[in-house]
């Protein structure tokens, strides 16, 4: 049987941060990089976790953004990959209290899955390229989003489930 190639995603990012100015920063850079959002979530409290607290401070809140252009999946690792390159380069573009002053997630969704980029290799991982792993993080099934065993507390969420069903539906009209 021959493979086909994906069919185009939405491609999306999780930024937490606890200052304005980096959410801001971030979402000019990946504006200028990819193009117009699409659906943008409000401010969620990031506080499921204190694995980020000596890195990142506390008080941190994350949000979610989902752009208008689709994607191939395939471009997963060199958007991770830039993504990193801009942390790193937030962090020398001014002093900060924190070391990581914002921490972007980039990912897909496609009707049947939100997949998220990581560093970070578990054995539920996939690799990618470069150090750039893949996570299943969430799956739709009978009406909603359904968690994995290991989906992060946050997006087990209300808030965030709702995000992805208006990702959802955006995907399915374009």
């Amino acid at each position: 049987m021959q493979p086909t190639l994906h069919t185009p995603s939405l491609f999306v990012i999780a930024a937490f941060s606890r200052f304005p100015e980096a959410f801001e920063w971030s979402k000019q850079r990946v504006v200028n990089e990819w193009g117009p959002l699409a659906l943008e979530s409000p401010l969620l409290p990031f506080d499921q976790t204190s694995y980020y607290q000596s890195s990142m401070g506390g008080d941190l809140q994350k949000q979610l953004w989902a752009f208008e252009k689709l994607v191939d999946p395939a471009e997963l690792s060199d958007r991770k990959i830039l993504t990193n390159q801009w942390e790193l380069e937030l962090v020398q573009e001014r002093p900060w209290s924190v070391s990581r002053p914002v921490n972007l997630d980039p990912g897909y969704l496609t009707e049947a899955k939100l997949v998220l980029a990581t560093t970070k290799d578990r054995d539920h991982r996939i690799y990618l390229r470069d150090g750039i792993y893949a996570e299943g993080t969430l799956y739709y099934h009978k009406g909603g989003w359904r968690n994995r065993p290991w989906t992060y507390p946050d997006f087990q969420s209300e808030p965030y489930h709702t995000f992805f069903l208006r990702c959802r539906e955006y995907l399915r009209s374009v």
